[in-house]
This record gives C-alpha cells, sequence and structure tokens, in this order.
C-alpha cells in the first residue's frame, strides 16, 4: 500500500472520529472510502479492521465525555455487556447472512427521524421523562439487545440510532444521550472486535494509524459538543441523520 492511500484514509478516520463523537455516523465517512481504496481485500477484511479506529475513536470521545457528564455507571455497564453480546451475535450472522434486505426498512426510518428532528425544535433539548427504575431498565435492556445486534450486523448509523433511542426512549437531552451513546457504542465495537480477531480478517498496518487519527478526531469533536452544548448536537444530529438517510437511498436505488 502507497503512503497516498494511507494519508487518506487517515483523514477519513480522523473526520469519522470528529463527527462520530458529536451525533455518530463515523462509519459513513470512512467505510465507504476504505472500501474504494482498498479494492484487492475482501469485505470483511475492511470492515473488520475499521472497527479498530472505531473502538479508538469511541474510547478516547469517552473519556472526554466521562469527565463533564454525569453517568448513571450501574446501568450503563448492564448496557454495554448485552451491547457487546449482541454485537458479537450480530457480526456472527453478518459471516453468513447478507443484510441488503433491512435496507428499505432502515430508509423508511431515517426519513421519519429526519423530518421529526427538523420540525419538533425542542427535540432533545432537555430532560423530558422520569422513568421508575423498572420501566429504566428493561428499555435499556432492549435498546443494547437491539442496536447492539444492528451495529454488528449492519454498522452505520449505531451512533445516531443510540442517540436516538436515549433522547425518545430514555427521555434525556442530547448531551446525555451523545454521553450513554459513547459508552454503549464503544461496547458494540468491543463485541465485533472480538469476532474478527477470531476471525483474523483485520488488517493491522491499516488499523492501527487509523486509529491514532480516529483517537484524535474523537478528543477534538467530544470537546466541542461538549462545548456548544444540545442545540449545536441537534444540528449535528440532523446532518448525519440525512447523510445516512443518503447513503441508505443510494444503496437501495442505485448501487447494483
Amino acid at each position: 500500500m502507497d503512503y497516498t492511500t494511507l494519508a487518506i484514509l487517515c483523514i477519513a478516520a480522523f473526520t469519522a472520529g470528529f463527527v462520530d463523537a458529536i451525533v455518530g455516523g463515523g462509519g459513513l465517512i470512512q467505510l465507504p472510502i476504505a472500501l474504494v481504496l482498498l479494492p484487492s481485500y475482501p469485505v470483511a477484511s475492511v470492515v473488520g479492521t475499521l472497527k479498530i479506529p472505531s473502538f479508538s475513536g469511541t474510547a478516547f470521545a469517552a473519556v472526554q465525555y466521562i469527565k463533564k457528564v454525569k453517568l448513571q455507571w450501574k446501568l450503563l455497564l448492564m448496557m454495554m455487556l448485552l451491547a457487546t453480546l449482541s454485537a458479537f451475535a450480530g457480526s456472527s450472522l453478518l459471516t453468513v447472512v447478507h443484510n441488503d434486505f433491512m435496507k428499505p426498512i432502515l430508509l423508511v426510518v431515517l426519513s421519519l427521524v429526519a423530518v421529526y428532528t427538523y420540525t419538533k425544535k425542542n427535540f432533545g433539548q432537555h430532560i423530558s421523562k422520569e422513568l421508575s427504575n423498572g420501566r429504566t431498565i428493561l428499555y435499556a435492556i432492549i435498546i443494547s439487545i437491539i442496536i447492539g445486534f444492528y451495529d454488528g450486523f449492519i454498522g452505520p448509523g449505531t451512533g445516531s440510532f443510540l442517540i436516538l433511542a436515549f433522547i425518545t426512549i430514555m427521555g434525556i437531552d442530547f448531551l446525555h444521550a451523545s454521553a450513554n451513546a459513547k459508552m454503549v457504542n464503544l461496547a458494540t465495537n468491543a463485541g465485533s472486535i472480538v469476532l474478527f480477531l477470531i476471525k483474523g480478517t483485520i488488517i493491522w498496518s491499516v488499523a492501527i494509524p487509523m486509529a491514532i487519527c480516529n483517537a484524535l478526531g474523537g478528543i477534538i469533536g467530544a470537546k466541542l459538543a461538549i462545548h456548544k452544548g444540545n442545540k449545536f448536537i441537534r444540528i449535528f444530529f440532523l446532518i448525519v441523520v440525512v447523510g445516512t438517510l443518503i447513503r441508505f437511498a443510494y444503496d437501495v436505488f442505485f448501487k447494483r
């Protein structure tokens, strides 16, 4: 691999880490670029390799959030464990079943999310629900299992879906949703990485430099999100949701 290709991949990783730290969706940036620039490698190897920078960027972004945002650690640790197992199961299924049948469904869901987020100006601007302990735990289990499996099986937009779930189901604001999403997303990445390590598909010469750049982007993105607050994150969230929507629309209607 030439240095130009690696440099482009590292720039993509930095940008992905920056965006992902704020509202998720970094995979929409680095995955398409990696698939184009690494055509000689199997798709499974590229996907597995990108889990390393994704984990790195998410980890460093999570550290920034932990310093500034109060988290419910007992609940989060349970969610992270369930998300890790679910992501491992999703990645295992991906090795034997194609996931294209899910994309038309996601296209509809993302369209509704984009319209709702745009029209409801106070969406995610403040904590809107006070849930009982039992209901909080139940919702946390459902979110962890479903989105954890989604990340392992499909992937793009996982961070955004986690933020959406924390806001609409758990009733918290954008900043706290972003912080919680980072922790759960960290666990889903870990679950997938375990599988790809077992399969031996990771290209370490690509993964390590991309991981460094993704981590740097994650640190900067998280600090900016914490400094700017909920309104800034809402705008960024809407942009990433629309980007995800365009990506799936392309896959459904134009990709052959």
